[in-house]
């Protein structure tokens, strides 16, 4: 066994003690979403040109968590005509955005509908009108870090689960196909939102973030570092921080997955770690898949995103 070989084989039989037990976040999240079940979402969609021949894009603004007004693109490969498809709800990662219509190009072409999100605050054309009240470090993953239900963790991941609620409600979309995808942060959401939402049916999660997030903590040197920061500055605060943490660790959520999951990780990824994702991959009791990159860093390349292709062909007419 060569060193790649063992590193791989140790991340695979590494499994991490929990930082909380199954009955207390399950009774967390099933109150929480409980609380935003009946939400509203104040949708609007709204039919825009697009240069792709044969696809129906449509500009989307829905409410989440509160009452910013959240913006995604809803693509619609008309040119099949077909009277529902697969849908893809994609979450981009950290500082990105949904971009523009034609970035989808290729997942339209194989046949699925998308429905493409910001992230409040981000570099999208979403703002973020959540009411924290005291201050930061760098960045947004610090707001409201001390307050497990108005965090902005929560506030992103009640966003995410209301994304799949507004997809449920469209008459072009196959109900029982709809995959939830993203890499780094959109991998992060993807998970949570596959562990909450009963309606996910398949999660594509490539480098995810928030998994085994203690570790991230002491180790990112991406979005995680600013709850590192934070807690620099205020040391007395760490457990408080952690804790909320804790409640939107994948690692702790695993076991509510109950849909094929796919993953991919970089061995030279400094940003989400393999150890943390190898944390959470391995207490997912679904069927899984998990690609890794011995030379890869915090990326996830063409080879990578033709591997879910070929898997999702397969799957959408399972």
């Amino acid at each position: 066994m060569n060193a790649i070989q063992k590193k791989i084989h140790d991340l695979h039989h590494n499994k991490r003690p929990l930082t909380m037990e199954p009955e207390s976040i399950d009774r967390f999240w099933d109150e929480t979403l409980l609380k935003f079940k009946d939400k509203p979402l104040e949708a609007e969609a709204v039919q825009r040109e697009t240069f792709m021949a044969g696809v129906d894009a449509y500009h989307v603004t829905f409410q989440g968590y509160d009452d910013t007004p959240l913006k995604g693109w809803f693509l619609v490969p008309s040119f099949l005509q077909k009277e529902t498809y697969p849908c893809l709800v994609c979450f981009p990662g950290y500082t990105a955005d949904k971009g523009i219509p034609e970035r989808h190009a290729s997942w339209l072409l194989q046949g699925f509908a998308v429905f493409a999100l910001d992230v409040r605050g981000q570099g999208g054309e979403t703002g973020n009108n959540l009411d924290y009240d005291a201050g930061t470090s760098v960045g947004w993953i610090t707001q409201n870090i001390l307050d497990k239900e108005r965090c902005y963790y929560m506030a992103i991941t009640i966003d995410a689960f209301k994304a799949v609620d507004w997809v449920m409600s469209r008459p072009e979309v196959n109900k029982d196909k709809i995959a939830v995808m993203g890499g780094s942060q959109g991998g992060g959401l993807s998970l949570i939102t596959g562990a909450l939402h009963d309606s996910v049916s398949l999660i594509i999660a490539d480098i995810p973030n928030m998994c085994y997030l203690d570790y991230g903590v002491l180790h990112s040197v991406g979005s995680l570092k600013e709850a590192a920061d934070y807690v620099k500055r205020n040391p007395d605060r760490m457990s408080t921080v952690l804790d909320t943490l804790a409640h939107f660790d994948i690692m702790n959520l695993a076991h509510r997955i109950r849909v094929p999951v796919r993953m991919s990780a970089g061995l030279k990824d400094m940003v989400c770690w393999p150890e943390t994702i190898f944390a959470a991959y391995n207490r997912i009791v679904s069927e899984k898949h998990i690609d890794v990159h011995p030379f890869s860093g915090h990326e996830v390349s063409e080879w990578q995103k033709r591997s879910h292709m070929r898997y999702l062909e397969a799957w959408k007419e399972s």
